[in-house]
């Protein structure tokens, strides 16, 4: 049979609707040792000193170019896209109030254009922004992308040399 531990007793404090621990409960639980966390496991890294100044990456992407980079594939991406999702209301609208029945392969095929739009404006509005820092590029981007997509295609041919040279 299982012994039962002994309850605390209630308080006196009837109004309150809280019980709290007599005092003979309170020394019980005051003499109990507490638990200590357990103890960190030793790295090998060394902790950096708060003197010692953060060191930036060297092959990050800047801030002003990721930012750059950001707004241009909101408006390159985000316009088609917002285009495609119209599609249906407008279609709607041209049934019901002017009583225009577009047929429904037409708006299909528009959506998933729009949709197949702004898919490629993301990559765009990569590769369309000025990769220099200092430089804020053009409306469009009609040459940084030139200039940017000719560094991607001479960088995807150092690597297949390199993959070639390496078997």
């Amino acid at each position: 049979m299982a012994t039962k531990s002994p309850q605390p007793q209630p308080s006196q404090n009837k109004g309150s609707g809280f019980q709290s621990l007599s005092s003979e409960s309170k020394a019980k639980k005051s003499a109990e040792p507490t638990k200590k966390p357990p103890a960190k496991a030793a790295t090998n890294k060394t902790p950096r000193s708060p003197k010692q100044p953060k060191s930036k990456p060297s092959s990050g992407i800047p801030e002003v170019v990721s930012r750059r980079m950001a707004k241009r594939m909101l408006i390159f991406c985000g316009v088609p896209t917002l285009l495609g999702l119209s599609t249906f209301p407008v279609s709607y609208f041209f049934l019901f109030q002017n009583g225009i029945e577009l047929p429904n392969v037409a708006v299909l095929f528009a959506s998933l254009g729009l949709f197949g739009l702004g898919v490629a404006g993301l990559s765009y509005g990569v590769v369309s922004a000025s990769w220099d820092e200092d430089k804020p590029g053009s409306l469009l981007g009609f040459q940084e992308f030139s200039i940017n997509f000719g560094r991607i295609i001479e960088s995807w041919k150092e690597a297949r040399d390199r993959d070639r040279s390496s078997q």
